[in-house]
């Protein structure tokens, strides 16, 4: 059973609404997952428009920590226990010219994923990262159509391919289980060794 909503994670009334339909449709949610994301613009930030760090931030950052609210609430009512599942990126540790508000949005996400583990180990809710390289997701639809930008981008990844988005499910499966039960705080990196490979040639 199932239910699908149109949901705006910048604008907490409308996270508000999801959570009080989902409760009365569905009963306490068990496993949050926030995978909400925007991209970079491609602007230094001396050329950004305040507007658009803002989005960045109500996005990745704000949107997160209204459903966090909500769900952890819900959760200690129901007596504790359950699943937080935060997407964040390679960039929440790699930096990138161009995309500060993508790098600094997903690393503040981090670091709420780790706060959080703190503040919620005595209710028994673990709360983690997944943070993935490239992915074949509509985010990156301009290098997937362009086998040219395709091959630059993943020459760094020793693996030379962009994740499968099934490969990412796979993982969230994995921290949503019973089997992850002592995991928390902890970032799950899948990158292909995208990471082992920074910095290398000096």
């Amino acid at each position: 059973q199932a239910i699908v909503m149109r949901v705006d994670v910048r604008d907490p009334s409308s996270i508000a609404r999801f959570f009080e339909q989902t409760e009365q449709q569905l009963g306490t949610p068990y496993i949050l997952v926030n995978d909400a994301g925007v991209d970079a613009v491609g602007k230094h930030v001396a050329d950004m428009t305040i507007e658009e760090w803002d989005d960045r931030f109500k996005t990745n950052v704000y949107g997160p920590f209204y459903a966090c609210q909500h769900f952890i609430r819900a959760r200690r009512k129901a007596g504790g226990k359950g699943k937080i599942i935060n997407i964040t990126s390679v960039h929440e540790t790699i930096p990138r010219a161009g995309a500060a508000g993508y790098c600094a949005s997903k690393g503040a996400l981090r670091n709420l994923t780790r706060c959080l583990t703190l503040e919620l180990a005595d209710d028994h809710i673990n709360v983690n990262n997944i943070a993935p390289g490239m992915v074949k997701t509509s985010m990156n639809q301009p290098a997937l159509d362009d086998p040219k930008v395709m091959a630059e981008q993943v020459e760094s990844i020793p693996w030379k391919r962009a994740a499968e988005p099934w490969e990412i499910a796979k993982l969230a499966l994995y921290l949503a289980s019973d089997d992850s039960n002592y995991a928390s705080g902890q970032t799950f990196t899948l990158d292909g060794g995208l990471m082992m490979n920074q910095g290398q040639g000096a």
